[in-house]
């Protein structure tokens, strides 16, 4: 309606008929159009993220294995929870491969969390206990007045955010836990949470093939982060990408949402949150990271550090509430290639009332398997196009969540995103 009365007072003043006018407005239009296919993804000559097996495998129970290890963070509360988790596991994947399961906690482990997941796993396991200046506030920080930053952001409801421990958790994934001792002599991570559960068969060995195909990083499930928890820090991230002259990767430009606005107002846009300065946004689409195989040495690496010592410095985990998965997803798609990172397809997931569930792959259930039938197990019917290995979920339902983050974490190794998304995603 606004812009209905506003044609009708230029075409009182006769300025519709401004040869001037319509130069200018063209000249805008072709100017945020030129400005927006600069974050066009291309479509790749090839597929560059296919699932390592496209159906059940035989476990290869004395093949060679990654320098690899499992780690959870748990409480000893949580023993239960923590059960569960490895019971899955150990049932869906380690009974074969046998992996060393780490468990970290800033607080001392009790002698029942420790009996009880050691009998739950067959692979050997460790009990790590934090170091305090780790799961705390930094040295040069003002705990009263963190702690009554986050006293505040739990009173407006942000989610997570009341919780003290929860930003100590945060900002613990986010740089420390790369560096924990007991992590020091490995490569390759795989990171498990309390009360998680696994309804398929992995039946080969993931850090054998995140290696083999040099991949850095691997994921389940992609979600919009909640805007309210990291307003700045996607600014933050931007800066020193442009600092360290770093360029944009395809990956990169799936997560920017271009600035519709013309030139030279565009850059005002910079002061609302989850703007770069030059008024180009986050979509806020990240790796869940509760679970996530990746390679150490990725984020022990220079570039990682010096971005993470950057966000240290700036006080954001507990002045806002920057998530790990939010600083690993903007770091990732920042620094990786679009080949380097993996969608587990094939993995059934759930945690909290999120989940992933494949179909199963028509005729790859190898039912003749003594292997496999070792344990007792019925899975969902097969279906055609189907990736998974003997789920138990049915996979006509393959998420319970839109799938628009996958989309447009999967856009630089599948699809070219079309004009209709960029003008989408102005309006909303």
């Amino acid at each position: 309606m606004a812009l209905h009365h506003r044609l009708q007072r230029l075409r009182r003043r006769g300025l519709h008929k401004s040869p001037v006018l319509w130069i200018i407005l063209a000249a805008c239009l072709i100017e945020v159009v030129a400005h927006a296919s600069k974050y066009r993804v291309p479509l790749p000559a090839r597929e560059l993220d296919t699932p390592f097996y496209n159906s059940c495998q035989e476990p290869i129970t004395d093949g060679p294995r990654e320098n690899a290890a499992i780690v959870m963070l748990a409480r000893n509360e949580e023993v239960h929870k923590a059960r569960r988790s490895v019971e899955s596991l150990e049932r869906r994947f380690n009974q074969w491969f046998k992996y060393p399961i780490i468990f970290l906690n800033d607080e001392p482990w009790r002698d029942e969390f420790i009996q009880t997941l050691n009998a739950s796993t067959s692979g050997p396991t460790s009990f790590e206990l934090i170091p305090k200046q780790e799961w705390s506030f930094p040295a040069w920080m003002d705990q009263d007045d963190a702690r009554a930053s986050i006293k505040k952001q739990g009173e407006q409801g942000i989610l997570y955010a009341g919780k003290e421990t929860y930003h100590h958790m945060c900002r613990f994934f986010s740089g420390y836990f790369y560096q924990v001792e007991a992590l020091k002599k490995y490569k390759w991570y795989w990171r498990l949470e309390p009360d998680v559960e696994f309804s398929c068969s992995i039946t080969y060995d993931p850090f054998v093939e995140m290696a083999r195909h040099k991949k850095v990083y691997g994921f389940t499930i992609s979600l919009w982060e909640e805007k309210r928890t990291c307003p700045s820090l996607f600014r933050k991230v931007a800066d020193w990408k442009e600092e360290q002259n770093i360029p944009s990767t395809s990956l990169w430009k799936a997560s920017i949402d271009a600035s519709w606005v013309p030139w030279p107002f565009r850059s005002s846009l910079s002061w609302f949150s989850h703007r770069d300065r030059h008024g180009d946004g986050w979509n806020l689409c990240h790796y869940w990271s509760n679970f996530e195989i990746a390679d150490l040495d990725f984020f022990r690496g220079r570039q990682y550090q010096d971005l993470y010592q950057k966000l240290e410095k700036d006080g954001g985990f507990y002045y806002e509430r920057w998530g790990d998965a939010a600083v690993h997803s903007l770091a990732v798609n920042m620094l990786a290639k679009p080949e380097q990172v993996h969608h587990f397809a094939d993995f059934g997931y759930r945690h909290d009332w999120y989940y992933q569930c494949p179909a199963n792959a028509p005729g790859g259930q190898l039912p003749e398997s003594a292997t496999l039938n070792a344990v007792k197990e019925s899975w969902a019917p097969e279906i055609q196009g189907g990736v998974g290995c003997r789920c138990e979920c049915d996979g006509r339902t393959n998420r319970n969540h839109g799938s628009y983050c996958l989309h447009k974490m999967k856009a630089p190794n599948t699809i070219s995103r079309p004009w209709s998304t960029w003008f989408l995603s102005w309006i909303f």
